[in-house]
């Protein structure tokens, strides 16, 4: 394949990184790095070039570049000096990035260890920032090579996991190092020099690394080195080496020993390959320090006699630094194999990621391919002299999978080898093992090819799960631009070519994905990248793939879509037909269609119209002017402003993607719409239809348009249907002329073929038309339903009379079942138009309710017999109408002159809706509903005072029937329950409950609590009356308007009020009785326990179903109870009387109707004491008496008429005129000469009485002496002359005229 090809096809260098490597340079700028060790990070964030005895660190940062992105470079960050024997020179390097061990570690490296190893044998170990941590000689030897490997994620089972380790290799000897143990000492000696660095001393010298080394025997040079790692032979294979080295007679051990292989590159053979049987080696050196600890002089001591300077004075210390320490012999290794070639000489290796192959470059400028399970090298390329080598593993992306035949196994990877020739100044890919080369890149001549070939060390299995190992596999440094490119490959390269055509038809598919992504791509390169993207994809189904998402893409204007779909289907109609994929040539067939028709559509909305002669329009035009008052007052009401959404709206312009969605190509090769959401579908009406119904657009141009496109005349219907309804608002502005309109385009669609059936007589019903009124039916613009309804209707009809015309029938004949259907539905539009402009008025400010209820022919007939009284009972609730109002506005007693135009314009309309349903409306059933609606509401909220309004609403109801139904359904549905609660209440707490109790028991506050008692008296009473009346009255018949009939749905309130069961009239009393004395509890917050009262019979049938009978207490009561009873009244009434209590003026003032002071509380009192055995003389006595005490005598005397034992009132009224004279007499602040007078004129008998008296029990002793002679008069009236104490009573008389005549 051309290069130049795959530069373009296949990104390859994007510059992630650039540096600046600050070297001393020597004039010359070109192959200074030749000279120089280096080495990079897995992670490309830590580069090291070393020569001779310097070295520069350079770390990674993020800077902005000119253009102001950001990108990452690699700065300086250390440089120094890392020899420190004399003449000894950097030889090799490695960077190990060092995983983090925190928990939170996502695979990014924690630090990276600078592995240097020396000319003197030394291998030194530095901190990014070139401090040293540890240093060690292992063998006497320059050091050759480092390589380090790391812990990788097996792919699949049955792959041995290896062990980390980092291997150092000499001319005659190979050391490796555990890479566990040397993590750790690699963490904690940084640790140590961080402490000592923090703490200002000394840093301790640590102990040695644990190591194995082994002499590599049987080859005469070496100059590279791998280690593959732990492997195990098959059985096959350990026979055939134990014959082979053994014998005939060999023994074969039972399982095969597991063993480290090394493979040598260098002469004498050209490739090693060296076994060592793991556990026959020496110990490793981890026993250091317990032979430290006992200061042993054995062998090991010797050998680590390099730091044993911990204790010693400083003398001795640098006398033992100066003698190089001893170097632990090396144990022989023998050679297994190897490749015998006496003049080639190997020069490097590079092992692959899979641990199975290895590359090998050699002095004659070859490159081998080594299988070293195998020991064979199968494969060579040849002209790549000083060749430098790297491995790329690359794993299936998401996206391939679907394709691959495997995609329920695990995610398959790619191998392949990079080869960098500096000669050529070329970069090779070649595919794993015997495939093409799939990438050829013309680089510099002077670069270095940077491969790691291992990732982070101290990761194991279970600290790798969900990391993600951001590690590059290979790099390429050009140090003339100073660019750091990394190689990528995509995975579909390494495939074989008929996978190959479709994995690069993939590439390109996501080439068009990514342009059409981008925002800012001008249309002409759009189109024409979508185009050459489109014709070289082979594959059919990706064809269609990308052909779907450019049709799709929101930033392809229509002209660029049109182009491209036509010039491939051009080339598909060019093709040979049987190899051509019907199914595309299908899809771009009916795409360029749509396209068409919709660009057809959008030039007719966008041209200049010339006038044109209107059809004939009277019929509509008296029918207009009927309901024109109610539309005007409806667009009023409709126009004020809401709030919604710019991107929902249906009047943004249709982009072409949303109307290919929305349309779909039919067998036959008509068009069809889809139908999504309400939203989409209006768009769509709202694109074909608006511009004719505005006048804006040619009418029937785009009819046949539509018409020849070949959509359903109904679609077409469905949608002008659906853009009439939804854009109400507009139509009502000007509707004469968009009436005129909508009729022009309905009798424009009718007249298509297919609509209107011809084998339709007109005796039954057209499902054309059918469509029109179902549309209308369910809609809840009501005026747009309407006016539609008209147009319709007189369409059908001329259509109707047409086809009559045609058959020759006299007139008369031509009505149809058709038109019936009509008239029905334009009467129940007209009923839904006025209802609808009712519920908009809007309500008063402040006035609860939420918003206005939408209503259509559909809402109400699904809303049963009542949902127009429902509505209606709602909407009086939101303006907060009083029972009262809404009884006069029902009785049509407008009262012009009050009240301001708005609440007239208001009422009137209420009249007429009421008008036009006489029967749904009748006032019962609204005063039903909306005592209903109350009760309900005051059960969400008991703290407003809706239920005091629910029970006035319920006395207006005139049918007892409904009445006691309502009555009962309030009762057993909301009151029962929290009655009972109040009565347990405050039978446990034995007097009126504070508010905090009264929320937790019966869930309001206190105040709202006592109103609630009382409504409950008001519902039990009104109850008791309709009960007694329901015999006297029949039944009211419930009916509804004609135009209404067939409502399916619940029940109305009055219907079921009607199903109600009788109650028990003696049980409705006994409730209203507790109900009472609960009131008169809580209103006077006298203390009490009410259930107490009752004896067991009453307190069993406390709170049982009224339409029950129930043991009833009858006969004599129990006197305690009865004393009980009598004690409350009392109580009741003397709190009654405290709060009437009024010395303002002489005249007492009207008392109110409800609340403390009511004045029905004395009559209420001796009606319960009627009820309650109670002798109704005594409260009566009892309240005379307690109203002169109060010095209220104008109404105590109105009582006194009815008391009936007048002897015993006079004994307790004298006692009273005494205490009032003996406080003017005696107990006065102001005791005047002339009252000392009079008392010395008093009999003394009088005198002696009146001295006996306490005033104090007086609550006003201060009454005028007119009254009180009134009150003495009054007595000598009541007293018998036999009484014992009358002659008192005249002495009283004399007093008072004698007190007066001294005033």
């Amino acid at each position: 394949w051309e290069t130049s090809e795959w530069e373009s096809a296949w990104d390859s260098g994007d510059n992630k990184e650039e540096e600046a490597v600050e070297e001393e340079t020597t004039g010359q700028s070109g192959p200074w790095l030749q000279d120089c060790v280096v080495a990079m990070s897995p992670c490309s964030d830590l580069l090291v070039v070393a020569r001779e005895q310097k070295a520069v660190f350079l770390s990674a940062k993020w800077r902005s570049n000119d253009s102001g992105r950001e990108e990452m470079t690699l700065a300086v960050s250390w440089t120094g000096t890392l020899s420190t024997d004399e003449g000894e020179c950097v030889s090799s390097s490695v960077c190990i990035p060092l995983a983090s061990q925190k928990r939170s570690s996502t695979g990014r490296p924690d630090w990276t260890c600078v592995v240097v190893g020396f000319t003197s044998g030394y291998v030194r170990f530095y901190t990014e920032n070139g401090v040293l941590l540890l240093a060690q000689l292992l063998h006497e030897d320059p050091v050759l090579r480092l390589k380090c490997r790391t812990y990788e994620i097996p792919r699949h089972p049955g792959v041995t996991e290896q062990h980390e380790e980092l291997s150092i290799l000499y001319p005659a000897a190979l050391v490796t190092i555990d890479g566990f143990s040397l993590f750790q000492s690699l963490r904690a000696c940084r640790n140590q020099v961080a402490r000592a660095a923090a703490a200002g001393s000394d840093v301790i010298q640590p102990p040695p690394l644990a190591y194995k080394k082994w002499g590599l025997q049987d080859m005469d040079t070496i100059v590279d080195h791998s280690s593959v790692g732990i492997m195990t032979l098959c059985v096959f294979d350990q026979m055939k080496n134990a014959s082979i080295l053994g014998g005939f007679n060999a023994s074969v051990k039972g399982s095969p020993p597991a063993m480290s292989q090394y493979v040598t590159v260098g002469g004498g053979p050209y490739t090693g390959f060296y076994y060592a049987v793991e556990g026959s080696s020496q110990p490793l050196l981890s026993h250091v320090a317990l032979a430290v600890a006992s200061k042993l002089t054995s062998a090991l001591f010797n050998a680590a006699s390099g730091w044993l300077g911990w204790n010693k004075n400083k003398n001795e210390e640098e006398a033992v630094q100066k003698q190089k320490p001893k170097v632990e012999p090396a144990t022989p290794l023998g050679i297994r194999f190897g490749l015998p070639d006496s003049r080639r000489h190997g020069e490097s290796i590079c092992l692959s990621p899979c641990n199975t192959l290895a590359g090998v470059t050699d002095d004659f400028g070859r490159v081998s391919l080594l299988d070293l399970a195998r020991g064979i090298s199968i494969r060579m390329w040849k002209g790549y002299r000083d060749a430098q080598l790297g491995w790329l593993q690359v794993p299936e992306e998401r996206g391939d999978r679907e394709f691959s035949p495997s995609a329920s196994l695990p995610r398959r990877h790619a191998l392949f080898l990079v080869i960098y020739a500096p000669r050529r100044g070329i970069l090779e890919v070649w595919a794993m093992q015997q495939g093409p080369r799939v990438g050829a890149f013309t680089v510099g001549k002077h670069c270095r090819l940077l491969y790691a070939g291992y990732r982070l060390m101290g990761v194991n299995s279970v600290t790798s799960q969900g990391w993600q190992l951001h590690t590059q596999q290979v790099c390429l440094l050009d140090p003339i631009t100073g660019a750091l490119r990394t190689v990528n490959i995509p995975f579909h390269l390494a495939l074989s070519d008929k996978k190959s055509e479709r994995a690069k038809d993939m590439h390109l598919l996501k080439r068009l994905t990514t342009i059409l992504r981008s925002r800012e791509v001008e249309p002409d390169i759009l189109e024409s990248e979508a185009k050459s993207v489109l014709l070289d994809i082979k594959h059919p189904a990706i064809k269609k793939q990308a052909l779907e998402s450019l049709l799709s893409n929101k930033n392809a204007p229509v002209s660029c879509l049109t182009k491209v779909t036509g010039a491939l289907y051009d080339v598909l109609k060019q093709q040979d037909p049987e190899e051509v994929d019907t199914a595309l040539l299908q899809l771009c067939s009916s795409q360029l269609k749509m396209l068409q028709l919709y660009s057809d559509i959008q030039q007719l909305h966008s041209a200049l119209l010339s006038p044109t002669q209107q059809d004939s329009f009277e019929g509509i035009e008296e029918e207009l002017s009927r309901v024109g008052p109610t539309l005007q007052r409806y667009a009023q009401l409709t126009s004020r402003p809401s709030v919604s959404f710019a991107q929902d709206s249906p009047y943004s312009p249709l982009p072409a993607q949303a109307f290919l969605s929305q349309m779909e190509c039919t067998e036959d090769g008509e068009l069809r719409v889809i139908r999504g959401s309400e939203t989409e579908w209006n768009r769509l009406g709202n694109f074909m239809f608006w511009g004719c119904l505005c006048g804006n657009s040619p009418l029937h141009k785009v009819c046949d348009t539509l018409q020849e496109a070949g959509i359903s005349p109904q679609q077409l219907l469905s949608l002008l249907l659906s853009v009439w309804l939804q854009r109400e608002k507009e139509m009502l502005q000007k509707p004469g002329e968009t009436v005129r309109n909508l009729h022009t385009l309905l009798i424009a669609l009718s007249n298509m073929k297919g609509a209107v059936e011809e084998s339709w007589d007109t005796q039954s019903i057209s499902p054309w038309w059918q469509q029109v009124r179902h549309t209308c039916i369910q809609s809840h613009n009501s005026a747009a339903a309407l006016l539609a309804a008209f147009v319709a209707h007189r369409a059908a009809k001329a259509s109707i009379t047409s086809r009559a015309d045609s058959k020759l029938q006299s007139e008369w004949e031509a009505v149809s079942l058709e038109l019936e259907q009509w008239v029905v539905f334009v009467r129940q539009l007209e009923d839904v138009l006025v209802l609808q402009t009712l519920l908009l008025v809007p309500p008063p400010q402040g006035s609860g309710g939420g918003a206005a209820a939408q209503c259509s022919i559909k809402t109400l007939m699904e809303g049963g017999t009542g949902g127009i009284a429902d509505s209606v009972s709602k909407w009086v609730f939101r303006h907060n109408l009083s029972p009262e109002r809404l009884k006069e506005i029902l009785q049509k007693r407008e009262d012009k002159e009050t009240g301001q135009q708005v609440r007239t314009q208001r009422y009137e309309l209420l009249v007429a809706v009421c008008q036009r349903f006489p029967h749904s409306l009748s006032p019962d059933l609204l005063f039903a509903h909306c005592c209903w609606e109350y009760v309900v509401q005051w059960n969400k909220d008991p703290e407003v005072r809706y239920l005091s309004w629910a029970v006035e609403h319920l006395k207006l109801v005139s049918s007892p029937h409904i009445q006691l139904g309502i009555s009962t359904m309030m009762w057993s549905t909301f009151i029962v329950k929290r009655l009972s609660a109040a009565a347990f209440l405050m039978e446990k707490v034995g007097k009126s409950p504070k508010d905090r109790l009264c929320r937790r028991d019966v869930g309001m506050g206190d105040k709202a609590a006592t109103y609630f008692l009382g409504c409950c008296v008001q519902l039990l009473q009104i109850l008791m009356e309709a009960d007694s009346a329901v015999e006297e009255v029949p039944a009211p018949e419930l009916s509804v308007e004609e135009a209404w009939f067939g409502a399916e749905g619940p029940a109305s309130i009055a219907e079921l009020a009607l199903e109600q069961r009788g109650v028990h009239y003696p049980l409705v009393q006994h409730h209203c009785l507790l109900a009472s004395l609960l009131h008169s509890a809580m209103t006077f917050s006298l203390k009490v326990k009410p259930l107490s009262l009752f004896d067991s019979k009453g307190k069993n049938a406390f709170f049982r179903d009224l339409t029950t009978i129930q043991l009833m207490p009858s006969g004599d009561m129990d006197p305690g109870l009865i004393s009980l009873r009598q004690e409350f009244l009392l109580r009741v009434l003397t709190a009654w009387v405290q709060a009437i209590d009024d010395s303002s003026g002489t005249s007492p003032p009207p008392l109110p109707s409800s609340g403390p002071k009511a004045d029905w509380w004395p009559s209420m009192c001796l009606e319960l004491g009627s009820l309650l055995q109670v002798n109704p003389d005594i409260l009566r006595r009892h309240l005379v008496c307690e109203l002169y005490n109060q010095g209220l005598d104008p109404r105590a005397e109105e009582v006194m008429l009815e008391v009936e034992d007048k002897d015993v009132l006079g004994s307790q009224l004298l006692v009273l005129t005494g205490q009032r004279l003996s406080y003017s007499l005696l107990h006065s602040q102001s005791q005047t000469q002339a009252a000392m007078e009079l008392l010395a004129r008093l009999p003394p008998t009088l005198c002696t009485w009146l001295k006996a008296m306490d005033p104090g029990e007086l609550r006003c002793p201060l009454v005028p002496l007119p009254q009180t002679s009134r009150l003495v008069g009054r007595l000598i009236e009541i007293l018998p002359e036999n009484h014992a104490q009358y002659s008192l009573a005249l002495h009283l008389l004399e007093a008072v005229e004698a007190l007066t005549t001294e005033d």
